[in-house]
């Protein structure tokens, strides 16, 4: 049979697998069944076709689905955070790759920009800031800020501040995605602003070790609100083969997972950041591996479990298929 007539005989069905997919496990069954079947003819038939690859996409759909279903654990938790949330970072790697690289891009601009003149710190900070950081340069103190105020009050303002930033980001997002570009410019070139500013009085190294103790959780939180927001105005702006209602209600289900997610990052992070990050000069040894802890925590996650679980389910796939 030609490919294109293969195509045309299933066609409708693949489509309404795609566009009205089911919910009762028998019937996702039987449809899985079916691609399965269909992929074996196509990679026997067409191994280098362009309809090989969609009938292998829409099958690994349905066999996550069905996966999740069978894994699914009496702590409806448990299940999300093992396997939901990191097969939706999964899905959406590319844009999350994305979203870090546009959000460094501005870092560096701000880095830079901010090295050539120095009344960018105190337009962005504020002449109050930058004089009482001076100050504390001055004391042999740089990072006396985090010490000042009650800790558990700090915690909390600083949770809510950074959860409404970051529903901000993914909000913004239908707007074509352009609002939560925009925010993330902003919050790039704040860092790099604030990076510039230590690192021109020599305290480069210690602005990552200190800062970033609460900062590689907030900022990775960020970074993926950002990429949030893009999943959904990309959802509208590129639905593919379903129907553009449809890809939107799915990309703002992906969307609404990762920032669902996101919630105890910044908890954690503003907990860092009111009762942890002021101790660096007492305890040094704890704020250091606390840092390190952090980026582990975020490169495993976010990055590495995500594509090893994503590898584990469609080889499990190709098993179920033979």
């Amino acid at each position: 049979m030609r490919e294109a007539l293969f195509i045309k005989k299933n066609k409708d069905r693949w489509l309404k697998n795609q566009q009205q997919p089911s919910d009762d496990p028998d019937e996702m069954a039987a449809d899985f069944t079916q691609l399965v079947d269909d992929l074996a003819y196509a990679k026997t038939f067409y191994p280098s076709g362009k309809v090989t690859g969609f009938i292998n996409s829409e099958a690994s759909k349905i066999y996550l689905d069905i996966y999740k279903n069978r894994k699914e654990e009496s702590n409806r938790l448990i299940t999300f955070w093992k396997y939901d949330l990191p097969l939706t970072i999964r899905k959406h790697h590319k844009v999350v790759l994305f979203a870090f690289i546009f959000f460094l891009i501005f870092f560096i601009i701000g880095f830079f920009t901010s090295a050539k003149d120095e009344g960018v710190a105190r337009s962005i900070f504020g002449d109050g800031y930058v004089d009482d950081t001076q100050e504390n340069i001055a004391k042999g103190n740089p990072f006396g800020v985090y010490e000042h105020g009650n800790a558990f009050l700090s915690w909390i303002s600083l949770m809510i501040h950074n959860i409404r930033v970051s529903f901000l980001l993914f909000v913004s997002g239908i707007f074509c995605g352009i609002p939560s570009l925009y925010l993330s410019i902003q919050n790039a070139v704040m860092l790099g602003t604030f990076d510039q500013f230590f690192t021109a009085r020599g305290f480069g190294v210690d602005f990552w070790l200190v800062v970033f103790v609460h900062g590689t959780l907030e900022i990775t939180g960020i970074i993926l609100a950002s990429a949030a927001g893009l999943v959904l105005g990309k959802s509208f702006l590129f639905p593919g083969t379903a129907r553009r209602i449809d890809a939107f209600k799915q990309g703002a289900k992906d969307g609404v997972k990762i920032m669902i997610g996101l919630l105890p990052v910044f908890a954690l992070a503003a907990f860092f950041e009111g009762f942890i990050t002021r101790l660096y000069n007492d305890i040094s040894i704890l704020t250091t591996l606390i840092f390190v802890l952090s980026v582990l925590f975020v490169v495993w996650y976010f990055i590495i479990y995500p594509i090893r679980l994503g590898k584990k389910l469609l080889l499990q796939l190709n098993e179920e298929e033979v």
